[in-house]
């Protein structure tokens, strides 16, 4: 990426030159003046020091740009002005004793006091301004870079999750599901089945282009992914939700809840021995996700990607990070709502 922190260092002599000559611009229209003021042999004087006068003040934004640029960082405006004010004042006080000094050595060096004043502050000001907004601009650049990396995760993130639900495994368990049913006889229950796995599709296929979605929708759609579970498991999975109506306004990141679940049944033993049942509710302005912990006894083969996408996705949606908490019982994930 481009910065102007990379880019200001490499153009620093063209840009403390165009500085110079839009500072020195009232000396060099005094020129004729100040010729005119000359005594004769003062004139090589007057130029040598004019020379030096451009030269000075090009070394002066050079090396007071620099500093900003890589000394100066993550400071208020004032604060940075305060740091060049003295920087500049220094300066200022050596040009104007040699203003002052030289003539007395024979050598005009055509000072005006007020002009040469206001000159020292533009240099301030045009350092303080071209600092702050090279870290002004930075930062945002580096805003819009984490932005950008922290969307590319989240449309990942609804990738995989639609990957492995749309996969021949899942495929698999849901028809086994469905012939398990119609062997029963049971077409309610088949029907229902059917149903419940057309809204799992539906939602996941329709959550491409969505950020923040009603928690009503959420809880909505993660009931159908626990209807296709239980079905799955033959009941030895459950869901409580216990969140009141007035709540299902809330706001969330899409597709929030389902890496949960599915971090359930990946980490658990899931049989008659081991009931599962996974709590939803309101914990204040949290949506808390629990479940007992009955580890599994060869351990899964994941990388923790879910829950740091997720992570990743609520700090860039919501501004906010989630929570975990276990006792070595009970594991519990808090999601702030908005």
């Amino acid at each position: 990426m481009n910065t102007l922190y990379s880019y200001i260092p490499r153009k620093m002599p063209i840009i403390a030159f165009v500085c110079m000559i839009f500072v020195t611009y009232p000396n060099v229209v005094w020129i004729p003046w100040n010729l005119a003021r000359l005594n004769i042999g003062e004139g090589p004087g007057f130029w040598i020091f004019f020379a030096f006068r451009m030269l000075y003040f090009y070394a002066l934004f050079y090396f007071q740009l620099r500093y900003n640029i890589r000394q100066i960082s993550n400071v208020s405006f004032t604060a940075r002005f305060g740091r060049n004010f003295l920087y500049t004042l220094t300066g200022c006080a050596a040009f104007v004793g040699l203003s002052y000094g030289l003539p007395l050595l024979g050598i005009q060096t055509g000072y005006i006091g007020n002009i040469l004043l206001f000159q020292f502050f533009v240099v301030c000001l045009l350092c303080t301004f071209i600092g702050y907004i090279s870290v002004l601009y930075d930062s945002q650049q580096e805003k819009e870079q984490e932005i950008e990396r922290l969307r590319i995760e989240n449309l990942q993130s609804r990738c995989d999750a639609l990957a492995n639900q749309i996969n021949p495994h899942f495929f698999f368990n849901s028809l086994n599901g469905i012939s398990s049913l119609i062997r029963k006889g049971d077409d309610e229950k088949t029907l229902r089945y059917v149903t419940k796995l057309s809204d799992i599709f539906r939602y996941i296929l329709q959550s491409d282009r969505r950020g923040l979605v009603p928690l009503g929708e959420e809880l909505a759609f993660i009931r159908s992914f626990i209807h296709v579970l239980e079905v799955r498991f033959e009941g030895k999975l459950t869901c409580s939700v216990q969140v009141p109506e007035e709540d299902h306004t809330l706001s969330l990141p899409v597709l929030s809840l389902l890496p949960l679940v599915e971090n359930v049944t990946v980490h658990n033993r899931i049989d008659s021995d081991h009931r599962m049942n996974i709590a939803i509710r309101m914990n204040g302005d949290e949506l808390e996700i629990s479940n007992p912990i009955y580890p599994k006894l060869v351990p899964p083969d994941t990388n923790g990607t879910g829950l740091h996408n997720l992570r990743n996705r609520f700090e860039l949606m919501m501004k906010k990070d989630i929570r975990t908490e276990t006792d070595g019982n009970t594991f519990s994930v808090f999601l702030p709502l908005k």
